[in-house]
């Protein structure tokens, strides 16, 4: 049997106890998780800590390996290598399970049973007492505005009535950690209004939601941070308003535009384009722009107009993912 030594074992407990002390804040850490399906590589390289309280938009394109990622999280699926912990449980620990929410993307819910009979037989998976269900389900009726349709079967119902009876599955036995796929799909704008508030109201009450999505412009609304995955790898992991606001694209309309100018502009920007009387320049920030402004002045070029447009998580995910396959 091969010795280690001491160096090396010293640094296994350091890893090991910094893992420990990430835990105590995480509702997920996940360490280097990979799954292979024979020899296809679905997931990589699995490597986030989500936060308690927080909402968590997880992004890529189409086959990143979101869902595969998603089902090792909640243990439908075991990974191949690494570790990862959820609620400060193993993956797959039932301990856990019993607190976790979930809404899948592409649900099969009991098309003949009401709304009330379908969150009865959800209530009684999860063993809830009759008398905590019957005061559960009303309130969660009224929370995704379906009280009106109690006694109708699911059959009868709308998609973006079926996502929200599935919001409110979801959200059944109080859990600490809900995992969201799509929770905006079919839904009208008042419906996804009330799906941000709901989520918010979630996130203020302590509820860490783990929110995949392909409206950007929801996620850009509703998360706190996110991961981007491409090819089963998690490649960035932020703070959303850092990485929004860290940068600004600015568009001028001039005239007397030459190379030389726009080779200039490199100073302030190295992603600028020039199209006729047109540029964009991609900043760090909008201290800059008067300078930008001043040197083209000096160059003898007509400045008509400078518009600053800060970076959209659309833009983001194009500049960190590539535009590869669709999200």
């Amino acid at each position: 049997m091969a010795r280690i030594t001491f160096h090396a074992f010293l640094c296994l407990q350091l890893i090991d106890y910094y893992y420990l002390s990430m835990s105590e804040s995480a509702a997920i850490i996940t360490q280097g998780l990979k799954k292979e399906f024979g020899d296809k590589v679905a997931v990589a390289d699995l490597t986030l800590k989500v936060d308690k309280g927080e909402v968590f938009g997880f992004l890529g394109p189409n086959g990143a390996g979101k869902t595969t990622a998603v089902k090792m999280l909640l243990g439908l699926i075991y990974p191949t290598s690494g570790k990862g912990e959820v609620l400060g449980s193993p993956l797959g620990d039932h301990r856990a399970r019993n607190r976790v929410g979930f809404m899948p993307e592409h649900f099969r819910f009991h098309d003949w049973l009401t709304a009330v009979e379908f969150l009865n037989l959800h209530g009684n998976l999860y063993h809830m007492p009759g008398e905590r269900l019957d005061e559960r389900i009303p309130e969660l009726l009224e929370l995704v505005g379906l009280q009106a349709h109690a006694e109708k079967k699911l059959r009868a119902f709308s998609k973006g009535m079926l996502q929200r009876i599935g919001l409110a599955q979801a959200l059944l036995n109080d859990p600490e950690l809900v995992f969201l796929d799509e929770p905006t799909s079919g839904l009208d704008p008042v419906g996804r209004r009330l799906v941000r508030d709901i989520i918010r109201e979630l996130s203020n009450g302590g509820t860490t939601v783990f929110l995949n999505s392909h409206l950007l412009s929801e996620v850009e609304i509703t998360c706190d941070r996110v991961a981007f995955i491409r090819q089963g790898e998690v490649l960035t992991t932020s703070s959303l308003k850092s990485l929004v606001e860290g940068e600004l694209t600015v568009e001028v309309r001039a005239r007397n535009l030459n190379q030389d100018i726009v080779s200039g502009l490199e100073r302030w920007s190295q992603n600028v384009r020039a199209d006729g009387d047109h540029l964009s320049l991609t900043l760090s920030g909008e201290a800059v722009i008067p300078e930008i402004n001043q040197y083209l002045v000096e160059n003898g070029v007509d400045v008509y107009a400078i518009r600053p447009k800060q970076l959209s998580l659309e833009d983001l995910f194009i500049q960190v993912v590539g535009t590869e396959g669709g999200l």
